[in-house]
């Protein structure tokens, strides 16, 4: 395709890029982009020229244009000149900030467009964008926007900026009278702190590995009073959410004992946030990053807060969880990442905590608990390593609950357990004779429900079924396993209240047993033979059940 061609060929998608029909309009578009990607100058430059030209050109057209040459840049960016790159800097920039008043779809336009020349242009881009960003003068919204997402997108390029925009940036605050400016300043804050952070974590990459995270601290601080004291009170929920979000990334970045002076004050203004907002995700992930630099600098005064904490998180994974409402679901998280950063510095207090809150007759309490503890199994293990006699004793309230819900995450909790040597130890045996128990239970055919079911009930058969993989995955993957289960298993073979639990702990006993026969081990008993285990009875019945190969759960098809 000859240059002119192209040219015009471009031009003239560009002209029809606003048709009525919108499916047309995605077609013109999508033809566009393609035609960028194998000529990308021709394009962005026809692009460029057409914006240029065309001053009184409708919004939604110059939206369209805008995209377009976003999507190319990110596609083609490594082949831009970085004379063209300017002049594309240039006009984003005036597309920009043409319009004193918030006109979102279009300004939003420009500045993504900026955004995508800035992973690769950021001194081009800041050249341009910091003369609309002068001491003493409001700027303009999207330009402060602009600011905060180069941030997160060249956290390398933007952090050497940072300590300069911050200088700028600090008195506006005070002149910021508008909810939206209030807003925007703080989302740039919280991805200034965001950058900074992802670039101390990662100086072996960083362009200059000298820069420390006090030459930040004092900007920061002085940013986090007026955030915390004056606009988390705002009435506007927004505002707020917005400022408890920034304030959490900035709190790694607070001088040590500036952070330590506010946490008394800090974290209960979190908390009060639970009381205001209906959805709490922001909250608990800012809380969970207050703790974690609370946490890490070894904090004195966080102490103080912990019993306060620890009865405002616990319901937050107590509350029945919808799975289809993700902010919900990834609010658990936060609070079960809370209750991890915890577990590192105030274990005792914790476990004490959790096993109390096992002796609640309670099922939310109770799946709550257990979701915690399950958590922290995984999560903590080497702060629970001196815990795990003292967690396996608190079990024993609930491995005796009737409730299927609260038995569904008793045998999760277990698996865990098995997976980071708990079982071991004395009290071991009685979480796999609860495993056994539940393999066990009656097979017996559905019943209809009723109209008013519970939806997130868990049938004996779904109990069942769940706890047969659990001891198959504990037999088969779990090495210190083999000691806890051979023979012990055997003792489940003669008691007709575990016939319906004959086909796993068979199968369980083959491999064990093969295995042991692999490794020239004997297959005899390192105890005195308790009266289950004398091979008459033992025989005996596996010979019964092999009579009957398909009652049941078909144990004896399994002999």
């Amino acid at each position: 395709m000859g240059t002119n061609y192209t040219e015009a060929f471009s031009v003239a998608l560009i002209d029809a890029a606003f048709d009525k029909d919108e499916c047309v309009r995605k077609e013109i578009s999508q033809a566009l982009r393609e035609l960028g990607r194998s000529h990308p100058r021709l394009v962005l430059l026809a692009c460029h020229s057409y914006l240029s030209k065309h001053s009184k050109l409708l919004q939604g057209h110059r939206v369209i244009i805008l995209h377009t040459m976003e999507a190319i840049i990110k596609e083609t960016i490594s082949q831009l000149d970085q004379s063209l790159a300017k002049m594309i800097i240039s006009l984003a920039s005036d597309e920009m900030t043409r319009m004193k008043d918030i006109v979102p779809e279009w300004q939003e336009a420009a500045s993504q467009l900026l955004v995508a020349l800035g992973c690769r242009f950021i001194n081009e881009v800041m050249e341009e964008i910091l003369q609309k960003f002068q001491p003493g003068v409001l700027p303009h919204y999207f330009v402060v926007q602009t600011l905060g997402n180069l941030a997160t997108a060249n956290v390398y390029g933007m952090v050497p900026f940072l300590t300069a925009i911050l200088g700028t940036m600090l008195p506006m605050l005070g002149m910021a009278k508008h909810d939206s400016m209030k807003s925007v300043f703080t989302i740039a804050l919280g991805r200034f702190s965001e950058s900074i952070l992802e670039y101390l974590a990662n100086l072996d990459k960083a362009p200059d590995p000298t820069v420390r995270k006090d030459a930040f601290s004092s900007e920061i601080y002085t940013s986090y009073e007026i955030l915390f004291n004056v606009w988390l009170q705002h009435k506007e929920a927004k505002l707020r959410a917005s400022v408890v979000d920034a304030v959490g990334h900035m709190s790694y970045l607070l001088p040590p004992d500036k952070l330590e002076e506010q946490l008394p004050k800090l974290i209960p203004g979190i908390l009060s946030l639970y009381k205001k907002h209906s959805e709490h995700f922001h909250i608990t992930q800012s809380l969970c990053h207050v703790l974690d630099a609370a946490v890490e600098m070894g904090s004195r005064v966080l102490e103080t807060q912990i019993d306060n904490l620890l009865s405002i998180l616990h319901p937050q994974v107590c509350t029945p969880l919808d799975y289809s409402n993700h902010t919900a679901v990834k609010n658990h998280n936060e609070a079960l990442r809370c209750f991890t950063v915890l577990a590192r510095a105030y274990t005792d207090r914790l476990i004490a905590f959790l096993l109390q809150r096992l002796e609640v007759h309670s099922e939310r309490t109770r799946i709550g608990t257990l979701t915690v503890i399950k958590h922290l199994i995984n999560s903590a293990s080497p702060q629970l390593e001196s815990k795990k006699a003292q967690i396996l004793a608190g079990m024993k309230f609930t491995i005796q609950d009737s409730n299927n819900k609260v038995k569904w995450m008793v045998a999760q909790v277990i698996s865990a357990m098995a997976h980071h040597d708990y079982l071991e130890l004395d009290g071991g045996e009685a979480m796999v004779e609860f495993i056994i128990r539940q393999c066990a239970l009656p097979c017996e055919p559905g019943t209809p429900k009723p109209r008013s079911y519970d939806p997130d009930e868990v049938t004996d058969e779904s109990l069942r079924s769940m706890c047969d993989n659990i001891l198959n995955l504990l037999t088969t993957t779990v090495k210190k396993m083999e000691d806890v289960l051979w023979p012990f298993l055997l003792e489940f073979i003669i008691p007709p209240q575990y016939l319906n639990a004959l086909a796993p702990v068979c199968r369980s006993l083959a491999h064990l047993g093969m295995k042991k026969l692999q490794h020239n081990e004997g297959l005899q008993f390192t105890h005195q033979e308790p009266d289950l285990l004398k091979p008459q009875l033992l025989l005996t019945r596996l010979l019964v059940v092999s009579a009957f190969p398909f009652r049941g759960r078909a144990e004896g098809s399994q002999r």
